[in-house]
């Protein structure tokens, strides 16, 4: 069964899962735009896969517009979208830099805003597409000392289901994965100890695109991915 679309968008591209989005898209035949804060690190996977790239920082309402007026003027307005941008800080409570928390708010939260609200703008006219966002752990149980990570990642969640239960009836799939657990790396390898720990990029990409290829009388707005080993 085919994707059925023709563009994509990847925001917050990089080393890892989006690099095995973008080849896995590539590989149906989906025209593929990478946005991301700064291209430096995307011009070998650009080049792979035959990619058009933009320097995006997701969470500056300017950039996301000027992204998407260029995304009309170049490779044509995305019928796939997702979002992986987010940013991290940890600490106790008392002690957390409040300039930190906000930041981690705007990147992991109202970037995906502003992204979500310029594609369905011009998804809306057509009925058709799908957008994607990425989820954590930190999306439904907030760690200790880990409190930026897990408003952002809740807030983020919330916006994918309000959005899912309004646009699914006008054609336009909305979904959140939960990625629960570590995604193995050429930096992040699994301990020697723990065999199978970690997830593979290349899976949980290929779970994106199972959802991105459902039907719309079996849609679903959240998936969890998660090692087979994993005890939860």
């Amino acid at each position: 069964m085919t994707l059925g679309f023709k563009t994509a968008l990847i925001v917050g591209a990089g080393a890892g899962l989006s690099a095995s989005l973008g080849r896995q898209l590539a590989g149906e035949g989906v025209k593929v735009a990478l946005a991301a804060r700064s291209t430096d690190d995307l011009a070998a996977l650009s080049r792979e896969i035959g990619a058009v790239t933009f320097a995006c920082d997701a969470s500056k309402r300017s950039d996301v517009d000027a992204l998407f007026a260029n995304l009309d003027k170049g490779p044509g307005a995305p019928e796939i979208v997702i979002y992986n941008p987010s940013y991290r800080t940890r600490g106790p409570v008392a002690e957390l830099d409040p300039g930190e928390v906000e930041k981690s708010l705007m990147v992991s939260a109202f970037g995906g805003f502003l992204v979500a609200q310029q594609a369905v703008k011009r998804m809306l006219p057509k009925q058709n597409g799908c957008i994607v966002f990425t989820g954590a752990s930190a999306s439904v149980k907030g760690y200790a000392q880990s409190a930026p990570f897990a408003m952002g990642k809740f807030a983020l969640r919330g916006l994918a289901q309000s959005m899912a239960r309004e646009l699914h009836p006008q054609g336009i799939h909305v979904a959140h994965v939960v990625i629960d657990g570590g995604i193995r790396s050429e930096r992040r390898q699994e301990p020697i100890d723990k065999p199978a720990s970690m997830l593979d990029p290349n899976d949980i990409a290929a779970a994106y695109l199972d959802v991105i290829r459902q039907r719309k009388s079996a849609w679903t707005h959240e998936v969890e991915v998660r090692p087979w080993v994993e005890k939860f």
